[in-house]
């Protein structure tokens, strides 16, 4: 027995198709098949936040600099703003490498759910849904290989 794909909540394997404590037999399905379902704004919001959190600073930076440079105001004062401004602009550089590993996860999870069906003795089933794109990808190319070497071992023909 071959397994293609295995985790706590699915099992791919050249016999059965396991998920969520459901078993599929692999000759009792016939075709498999996705769908992308709604968008998950949360997702989209959490990037959006997380965006938002690196360019704050550098954005409050430059408007430092900007001041600075209007206000025509005595060389201290105006080294003064100048400097606070790099701090706070510098301020983000340790925590925008952190930032933009999860602004990266995000792209990963994508921004859709995603579901994947399959004709189960003639009928049509979803067997999973989720919102982690980087998941999906893997379960549903283990779940093709194992329906195609399925239907082409001699007992299914």
């Amino acid at each position: 027995m071959i397994t293609y794909y295995d985790d706590r909540r699915v099992r791919i394997t050249s016999k059965a198709i396991r998920i969520d404590g459901r078993s599929y037999p692999l000759t009792e399905v016939d075709q498999v098949w996705h769908v992308r379902g709604g968008r998950s704004w949360g997702n989209l919001a959490g990037r959006g936040a997380l965006l938002a959190a690196i360019a704050g600073p550098l954005v409050a930076a430059v408007l430092g600099l900007l001041i600075a440079v209007r206000l025509h105001t005595s060389l201290t004062v105006s080294i003064a703003i100048v400097g606070a401004s790099v701090l706070v602009g510098l301020a983000v550089a340790p925590v925008a490498d952190y930032l933009l590993e999860h602004v990266d996860r995000t792209y990963t999870r994508g921004a859709y759910r995603r579901e994947i069906w399959a004709q189960w003795r003639g009928a049509p089933v979803r067997l999973l849904t989720t919102g982690d794109a980087l998941r999906f990808g893997r379960i549903y190319r283990a779940l093709e290989r194992a329906v195609e070497q399925a239907s082409a071992s001699p007992a299914r023909r």
